[in-house]
C-alpha cells in the first residue's frame, strides 16, 4: 500500500473571498464551517478561516487565563487542574475547581429557591419563559454568602477577570428529559431589549459553567459547530470566551437532555464592565 503525503492546510486568500462570499448570499458561520468540513478542510484550519476572515478584531478585552503549557492554574485558596484547552473558539476545561462539600453546599443553599427557568427577553430587556430551556434555577446575589464569595472570588483569580465585572452565581436544576437547546450567550445588538440588558454591564465575555452534580446519563455540554461535548463532572467546569456578539465566535452552545438522574450546574456570566 503506497504511503501519501498528507499536504499541509492553510488560509488563503482564494478561500477567505470564498468564504466573503458565502457570508454576504447569508450563509451563517456555522453553515460555512461545516461546508468547508465537507470539502476536506481540517476542522482547526476551517475554524482559522472563519476566524481570520469574519471576525473583525473589537478590541474588547475578554477573560483568558494565562494557561500556557502549565497543568494546573492557582486560584488562590485551591490548585485547579487544566484538562484541555483549544484557541479557537477559545476554550478549556478546569478539574477539580469545586470541591464535593461546596458542590453539596451550593447546591443545598439553591434547592429551596428554584424555580423554571428563564431566558432573558430581547424584545423587552427582561425575561420570559422559553421551551428550548427546561431546567430549573435560581440566582445568587454576588457576593451573597461566604460559600458564593470565596467561590466567586476563585474564579476571579483563575480567569484574571475583576469580580465585579461577574453576574450573579446561577444555579440549574436538571432533571431526565431537561436540557437547555444550543444558543449563544451573547445579547444581540440587533434585538430592541439590548440597549437596556447593556446598561448594566456591558456586553457578556464569557461564561464558566459549573458542575455540581453528575447525572448517569446525558446532560453534556455540546458545542455543536465545533462537534465538542464536555461531561458534566462534578467539581469541573467548562470556560468559554467570545469577544464580540456574532456567531463566528463558534461558541453556540447547549446542555444536551439528561437521560437518567439529576445534572446540577452552576453558571458564571462575565461581562465587559462592572455589572450593577
Amino acid at each position: 500500500m503506497r504511503d501519501y503525503e498528507v499536504q499541509p492546510q492553510h488560509v488563503t486568500p482564494e478561500v477567505q473571498a470564498w468564504v466573503r462570499a458565502q457570508a454576504a448570499l447569508g450563509h451563517t458561520a456555522p453553515t460555512i464551517l461545516k461546508a468547508l468540513r465537507k470539502a476536506g478542510w481540517l476542522a482547526d484550519v476551517a475554524r482559522e478561516v472563519l476566524a481570520a476572515t469574519l471576525q473583525t478584531p473589537s478590541g474588547v478585552p475578554v477573560p483568558r487565563p494565562a494557561i500556557g503549557a502549565a497543568l494546573r492554574l492557582d486560584a488562590g485558596d485551591r490548585q485547579v487542574d487544566v484538562l484541555m484547552q483549544m484557541s479557537q473558539p477559545h476554550i478549556v476545561v478546569f478539574g477539580n475547581l469545586l470541591s464535593d462539600e461546596e458542590c453539596d453546599a451550593l447546591m443545598q443553599a439553591a434547592r429551596p429557591r428554584l424555580s423554571r427557568s428563564l431566558t432573558v427577553a430581547v424584545k423587552t430587556g427582561g425575561e420570559e419563559l422559553n421551551d428550548d430551556r427546561t431546567s430549573r434555577g435560581m440566582f445568587f446575589t454576588r457576593g451573597e454568602n461566604e460559600l458564593v464569595n470565596r467561590i466567586e472570588a476563585r474564579i476571579a483569580r483563575l480567569l484574571d477577570w475583576p469580580l465585579e465585572n461577574g453576574e450573579g452565581l446561577q444555579v440549574l436544576q436538571y432533571l431526565p428529559g431537561a436540557e437547555y437547546k444550543p444558543h449563544h450567550d451573547y445579547f444581540d445588538p440587533a434585538e430592541p431589549g439590548t440597549a437596556s440588558i447593556l446598561a448594566r454591564g456591558g456586553q457578556r465575555v464569557g461564561t464558566l459553567i459549573l458542575y455540581l452534580g453528575e447525572p448517569e446519563a446525558g446532560g453534556a455540554t455540546v458545542f455543536p459547530d465545533i462537534g465538542l461535548e464536555v461531561m458534566p463532572q462534578r467539581g469541573h467546569a467548562v470556560f468559554f470566551s467570545y469577544d464580540q456578539p456574532h456567531a463566528s465566535t463558534l461558541t453556540l452552545h447547549g446542555g444536551a437532555p439528561v437521560l437518567a438522574g439529576e445534572k446540577w450546574v452552576a453558571t458564571k456570566w462575565l461581562r465587559e464592565r462592572e455589572f450593577t
